[in-house]
Order: structure tokens, then sequence, then C-alpha cells
């Protein structure tokens, strides 16, 4: 996940040793291996001073009260810059006076504002997480502040109007800021400008009270162990018991997720599936169908016909009738491999449980049964074989292979935890910084608890034209074992961390000369595309081989078997789950493309058309418990599948068959990572893929790797 707006421990060296986490050859990697084992979990007590990094303005270990004073500076000193330009005669307005400044102002302030921000991510102090959310909060009411003023939109629109000669990526920044005035309703009157303020605070409270209602949601069932048959016995343990020896299963997701793919007992699986879908059933449903009303009123302020138009206007996707059609064409593409996947689950559920009619509940349970039994994949055991030490240098020599690129720990920076590391990255040819990486990778107590990358600087250019040193954090959770030692990561967390890289080698690599597009600047329907692409790696041969080994003797990595196991079982049964998603997309795309839908029926209508005739469940209704339609992704529920589509066709059509070819590599890196978000994506893909992108390469991966 790309966090826009991400640590570890260093080792004792002697004096003027570098770590160089860089090498070639299967020789050299184990050496390096081992060795950067050795570094990793051995504890630093050294007392010398920590430095600052050469070229970072970001700040890290502020206190509480540190961070609430630089906020309020970078508030002073925004407010100053925009005074000055609304006070420009809209008659004399310049790109040096009017744009200028305020692009300058985004590239100084940036790891200023992050400094502020990132701490309540990391810190230990329980203080200083909360001052730096108060400063997060402090600094977004001043960023939306400056959004409102109308002084400082006419001058920006007068230039635009006057139509300067600049540079294309000014042109576009200066579009953009235009853009954001506008959205804010500074084109419009002051009544309608002082509805959309209603509007919008109606929407945040609905949006607050949907997520609110499913997270008070304590509703569960009870079953007698014969009814749990198949679950393990760990879990039942786990449940809470009423005094007659019935077992509680809650109807939150993680008890879900278990029922439906392991329970035997097939009654019990469609009472669980029926009850999570009837969860907060009328009242959520009624606070997104009132959400959606207001959204289409906010949207209709602005000049949209619907709020659709108005989410998707600023996205690659451009239209919600592309989106239409691209959901409907990725659907119908795949009709004909569900169809087989589907009918390899009924027939297995036939000859499990007779003649029962299968329903959509069943496809957890037999999609489990069948991957248990097609594949020899034991994903407890093969945990042994990826070992933190060995995964993460494997990763620095994919990339420096790939992109160019060595990673070189410092082992004398300032850092807020012990466990966090600090790497340069250089070019691998003429040794020029390219830009830093934190690397904070395992859990503690009072950290952020997801896995994200976080741009702490970006790569802009700085008011003296000198371009400015990216910064990235990258967060992961990782478990320490029991002497505290990093430990052993399952598959998804490799998988993860893999993409969580992509990330890092975006932020560093990209070039734009703006802050808006640098780091991790790209449209919202693109900015995950390189980090899917970078996912691919953990399901080829050569890759694998190179990140595993046998924990206790990394001479052994995982066998050829296991590997191809693991594509076959990464696109098993993916036309169907496909389905399923692509029919949220639709309905969450449809509701906000039209007034007055009933949900209930559409989904009705919908479920059954694009998952192949199978019924609705009694009472299931996503509008109840669907957040993602509520807020965050309300009409862009396409995106994921959307940038992955475009990601295999990347690698699908550049890499695969040539994982580690730098020519093509390098290729990515100028072509799609430099110019981040300062130009189309659809521009950026055609240009490296040399033809319009396609749906096809996804299509056909599935295929190929199907049962």
């Amino acid at each position: 996940m790309a966090e826009t707006e991400g640590n570890r421990e260093k080792m004792p060296k002697q004096k003027g040793e570098r770590s160089v986490l860089a090498l070639t050859g299967a020789a050299a990697i184990l050496v390096l291996a081992v060795n950067f084992g050795i570094k990793v979990y051995n504890s630093r007590k050294q007392n010398k001073k920590k430095k600052d990094l050469p070229g970072s303005k970001v700040r890290v270990n502020l206190s509480a009260l540190e961070i609430l004073k630089l906020a309020d500076q970078i508030i002073a000193k925004s407010k100053e810059i925009h005074d000055a330009v609304a006070s420009v005669p809209l008659e004399k307005v310049t790109y040096t006076n009017s744009i200028f400044p305020l692009a300058e102002l985004e590239g100084q302030q940036f790891p200023l504002v992050q400094s502020c921000v990132f701490p309540k991510l990391v810190a230990a102090s329980d203080d200083v997480r909360k001052a730096s959310a108060e400063a997060e909060r402090r600094l977004d009411a001043h960023v939306l502040m400056c959004r409102k003023r109308e002084d400082v939109y006419r001058v920006v629109k007068a230039f635009v109007s006057k139509g300067e000669l600049m540079s294309a990526e000014a042109k576009r920044y200066a579009l953009c800021l235009m853009r954001d005035f506008e959205r804010n309703g500074l084109n419009l009157t002051s009544t309608k400008r002082e509805e959309m303020q209603r509007l919008r605070t109606q929407i945040d409270n609905l949006s607050f009270q949907y997520i609110q209602n499913l997270n008070d949601d304590n509703s569960f069932l009870l079953f007698s162990e014969a009814e749990l048959a198949g679950l393990p016995l760990e879990f039942l343990k786990t449940l809470n018991k009423t005094a007659n020896g019935k077992f509680k299963v809650s109807l939150k997701s993680n008890h879900v997720a278990v029922v439906l793919e392991l329970c035997k007992v097939g009654k019990t699986r469609k009472m669980v599936a029926v009850a999570y879908s009837k969860r907060c059933g009328e009242v959520n449903l009624s606070v997104l169908e009132d959400l959606v009303q207001l959204r289409h009123k906010f949207a209709r302020l602005l000049g949209y016909s619907n709020y659709a138009d108005y989410a998707v206007d600023l996205r690659m996707a451009k239209t919600p009738s592309k989106v239409f059609e691209f959901l409907e064409d990725i659907s119908s593409s795949l009709n004909d491999l569900a169809a087989k996947e589907l009918k390899m689950l009924k027939d297995l559920k036939k000859k499990e449980e007779g003649e029962l009619p299968f329903g959509i509940e069943d496809l957890p349970y037999y999609v489990k049964k069948v991957q248990q039994q097609e594949f020899d994949l034991d994903f407890g055991d093969l945990k042994q074989y990826f070992p933190v030490n060995l995964v993460l240098p494997g990763i620095f020599k994919i990339v420096q292979d790939l992109f160019g690129l060595r990673f070189e720990e410092i082992d004398d920076s300032e850092v807020w935890h012990s466990d966090v590391r600090v790497f340069s990255v250089l070019e691998s040819g003429s040794g020029e910084l390219m830009g830093y990486s934190y690397l904070d990778m395992y859990t503690r107590e009072g950290k952020y608890n997801h896995t994200c990358v976080v741009g702490l600087q970006n790569g802009a250019l700085s008011p003296n034209s000198a371009r400015q040193i990216p910064v990235v954090l990258l967060l992961s959770q990782f478990q320490k074992d029991e002497e505290g030692q990093p430990g052993l990561l399952r598959f998804s967390e490799v998988v993860n961390f893999f993409h969580e890289f992509g990330h890092v080698v975006q932020h560093i690599c990209n070039r734009a000369s703006f802050v808006r597009f640098s780091g991790l600047g790209y449209d919202p329907d693109f900015v995950e595309v390189p980090a899917q692409v970078l996912e691919n790696w953990c399901y080829e041969i050569s890759s694998l081989k190179l990140i595993s080994g046998f924990y206790q003797d990394i001479t052994r990595p995982i066998k050829d078997e296991t590997c191809k196991s693991l594509k076959r079982w990464r696109y098993s049964f993916s036309a169907l789950k496909l389905k399923q998603e692509i029919l949220y997309c639709l309905f969450d795309q449809i509701i906000h493309s039209a007034d007055n839908v009933d949900s209930v029926e559409l989904f009705k209508h919908l479920h059954p058309k694009i998952l192949l005739g199978l019924p609705v469940l009694e009472g299931s209704n996503p509008a109840s418990r669907f957040p993602c339609s509520a807020i965050g992704y309300e009409a862009a529920c396409y995106s994921r599948i959307w940038s992955e589509v475009f990601a295999t066709d990347i690698f699908s059509s550049k890499f695969r068959g040539s994982l580690l070819n730098q020519y093509v590599g390098m290729q990515f890196r100028n072509k799609v990572l430099v110019p981040g978000g300062s130009k189309e994506p659809i521009e950026v893909l055609s240009d490296f893929l040399g033809r319009e992108p396609s749906i096809q390469a996804f299509v056909d991966a599935r295929a190929e790797y199907s049962l």
C-alpha cells in the first residue's frame, strides 16, 4: 500500500567499514546473506554520536513540543507565501510571482510536514504520537483553508487564462492548482459554496456513522461442536462458550472467513454467510442510500452529472462509461474459465454432499478443498524457507540487477528505534546518490500495525534548481523469534514485502520536478502498478531460489516443484474470485452513477448475471456491509483491478522470461518511474509498451495456470 502524504537496527562495524548490499553471482549472494544475517541480529550498543543524512531535511526524534512548534511554523510560513501570491495584481501575474512560489513552498515544506506526521506511526512515546496526530490535524485544516482562498484562486486563474509559455509539467501543475480550488467551489457563488460545505459535513458524518455501525456490531451465532466440524481445535479454543456448551461465532470477518473456508457442515456455512450478509442491514442500507444522494448533490453543485463523474474525472479512467466498459470486458473474458472453475466445485460438492444446490456460500470451502488436493503446499512449512535475513538481501539483489540501484547500509545515522535500519541508494555504475530508505520492519507496541510505504522527502527540484534527495520509509510488521532475533516470513508477507519495496523503488527513481508529481505522486489508478509488477518475482523459480533458503541451512532453497505449485496456486479459481470482485465494483459504480437506485433489486439483478447464475443469499445486500463504498473508494472500487491489469500487461510483455534483464529494467525505470505523475499514465504506459495497454495478458495468465 502506498501512503503518499514508511526502520531498524545497525551493526557494529570496524571504523570505515561499509555494508554494501549489492553483489553478483550465486556465491556472492550466499556470502551476503550470511554476513547480512549476522549484522541484522547482533545488538548494536555503540555510543557514537548519530548523524543526520546529508541532503535530508527530514527530522527524526522530535519531541512532542517540537512537533507542534514545527507544525505552527509550517503553517505561518505557508500563510505568508499565500498572502504574497494573493497580493499580486491580476494584470501583472507571471509564473515567477504566482505559480513558482506555491511550488517552491510545497518543495520546502513537504519533508517538514512529514517530520511532523510520520511519528504517529512509529514513535514509542504516546505523547509524541498524540502530538503528531494533533499536528496532522492542524496541517490538514490549514491545507483545506488554503484551497478555499478566493484571493489566491483569482491570481492562479488569471495566470492560467494568460496562457504564458512554460514547460508541459509546469502547465500541468498550474492546472492542478486551479482544479483544486474549483473542486472546493471557488468558481461558485458564496451561497453554493456554503451548500457544498453543509453537504461535505453531512457526508463525513454519515460515512463515520456507517463505519461505526459495523465496528459496533457484536452479533454472533451459537453452534455445537458437531455443527463446527472441520474447524481446527486451536480455533475452537479461542471461541467463547455458553453455559450449555455452545460456541459463540462472531460475525466479524476473522471468524466468518475461518468458518466459510473450513467448516464441513454446509448448513452451518450457509447460516454464517446469511447472517454476515445481513449485518447492520436496515440501518446501514439507509445510511448508504442517504450518502449516495448527498454525494450526487455535491457533485452537481460542481457541474458534474453524478458523483461517479466527479470521482473518476481525475483518475486514469476519466469517465464512468470507461469503467463500465473495462469491468464488463474483463467479466465477459473470464466467463469460460469461471464456468469451468464453477463446474469443478459443483462436482466436488455433489460428491461430498449429494444433490444439495451449490450456493455462493460454498465457494470458499470448496476452493480451499480443491487447493489442498491439487497443491502440495504447506504454508506453515514453507515459512521455514523465508528467513528475513535472506529475503531482504535477495530483494536488494533483484533491484540492483533490474534497475541499476545499489543499497548500502549507513551505520551511524539518527533513528527513532534500535530496530530501524537506514540505507543509501546509489546508482550502481556511477555511485551517484539516488536517495535514502529507512526500514522499520518489526512489530512493537504503539507502532502502526500495517505494512506501508511513506514518502518523507520527494526528489523534486529545490528553489536553487538542485534536485532534492528522495527519502522514503518502509514500515512492516514482521515478528522476531523467541530470542528476539528477526524470524521467518509467511509467504504472504514475502509477497507484501516485495510489493512495498516496489513503492520504495518507485519513490527513489521518480524525477518529476514538482513535489505534487514526485515520490508517490501518481494518478491513483496508476500508483499501485509498479509495486504490482514487482510482486511477480515472488512466483518465478529463479527469484524464489534467490530469496529462499531453509532457516537452518540457507544453501537449501525451496524446490522447483514448490515454485511451480505456488504459481498455479496464485491463479487457482482466480476467474471466480475476480468475478465476485467485479460484482461489487459494478454495484459501487452504478449506485454512484444514477439517482434513487434500489440497491436491493440492483444486487439481485447483478449477482446471477455476473456470477454465472448463482443466486443471491437470502437478504444479502452489500449496501449494508461494504465500507469501500461508504468511505475511501466510493465510485473507485474498480481501481485495484484496473492497476493489476496494466501491471500484468507490463510483466508479461516485457519481463516474463527475462526476469533480470537490466536493459528492460532501465527502460521501465526511465519511462515509467522517472516521470512519476508529471505525465498522463496512458502516455507513460504506451511509451513503455510501444502500444496501447491491453487486458489480454491479464486474462491469458489466468487461463494458462488454470486447473
